[in-house]
């Protein structure tokens, strides 16, 4: 067959025999392979981050012309291998040989990245709905828009394949470019990895515009010692080493009994003080005074045998 031939047909059922031969020829090589692997035939990304990947691919029209073919290989298991770590994925994809594919994506740029965290302040409150896509509409659109939110253009890409197309987009590079889409469905946080930023940047602006400072209370509302110790009866001492102000027990004022004028006290002295002395009776039946002493609670004294 001549360059110019059209290369002999081989079926969807054929190419993906030829896949899994050449992955099992790795695996027994002892190659650590992480193949791209597709459930279903409907659609090649099935959550949030994956869907739009794919979507961000599809619309530029620099990738038009090869994307369908690399659809069409990534469905039938030809991503072999698909590797991805900051700037750039790597992937093995299997043709009419065994290519080699790597591509190399620009960093957001700082200003732009600072951009999509002040935009998403005091929104984002959980990396896990955000990585699970089940944020507010509005964030999700400023995250995944084009231009200037994390996906890359055309222009951030640079594409590289080891098979003979002229193109740098080719087949197996778009391939490459849709199984990315497929490892967004199983770990979306490749996304923030490849593009060289850190995630937990859009949770550490959260709730900075909210305004949560704590109001310093006005003049008007501080109260005076002066106003507590009036208040609650207390003098206001303050410590010689500092300007701590500490409050003392309030002194009690004496009654003519010595103890505190409280209303059981002054009730108690009162009662006391009006009642009639007491008569001592003697052994011969007379009746006396009792002595000051008996009145004031001291001991009584003994009776005398009259002669």
């Amino acid at each position: 067959m001549s360059y110019f031939e059209w290369p002999a047909y081989v079926s969807v059922a054929e190419k993906r025999r030829q896949a899994e031969r050449r992955l099992a020829k790795l695996k027994k090589k002892g190659q650590s392979v992480a193949p791209v692997k597709i459930e279903g035939r409907t659609m090649i990304a099935n959550t949030f981050w994956g869907k739009s990947w794919c979507n961000n691919l599809e619309r530029y029209s620099d990738f038009a012309t090869r994307l369908p073919r690399g659809r069409s290989y990534v469905r039938n298991g030809c991503v072999l291998d698909l590797q991805i770590a900051k700037g750039e994925a790597v992937a093995m994809v299997a043709g009419s040989s065994l290519y080699k594919i790597k591509i190399t994506i620009a960093p957001v740029a700082a200003a732009r990245w600072k951009a999509i965290c002040r935009d998403c302040a005091g929104a984002i409150d959980s990396l896990v709905e955000l990585l699970q896509g089940r944020m507010a509409k509005g964030i999700m659109d400023r995250v995944c828009r084009e231009g200037d939110g994390l996906f890359p253009s055309p222009k951030e890409i640079k594409l590289s394949c080891s098979c003979p197309d002229w193109a740098d987009m080719c087949k197996h590079v778009a391939a490459a470019l849709y199984g990315v889409g497929v490892r967004l469905d199983e770990k979306p946080q490749l996304l923030f990895v490849l593009r060289g930023v850190d995630e937990n940047e859009l949770l550490a602006n959260a709730g900075q515009d909210l305004g949560l400072k704590r109001a310093v209370p006005s003049a008007a509302k501080i109260i005076d010692d002066s106003d507590i110790a009036a208040l609650f009866g207390l003098e206001m001492a303050e410590s010689a080493d500092s300007d701590t102000v500490i409050p003392t027990a309030p002194k009690r004022r004496q009654g003519s009994l010595g103890e505190a004028t409280t209303p059981a006290v002054k009730k108690a002295a009162v009662a006391k003080k009006s009642k009639p002395p007491h008569a001592v009776r003697t052994k011969s039946g007379r009746k006396m005074p009792a002595s000051s002493s008996t009145r004031l609670g001291g001991a009584r004294p003994r009776s005398r045998h009259l002669a």
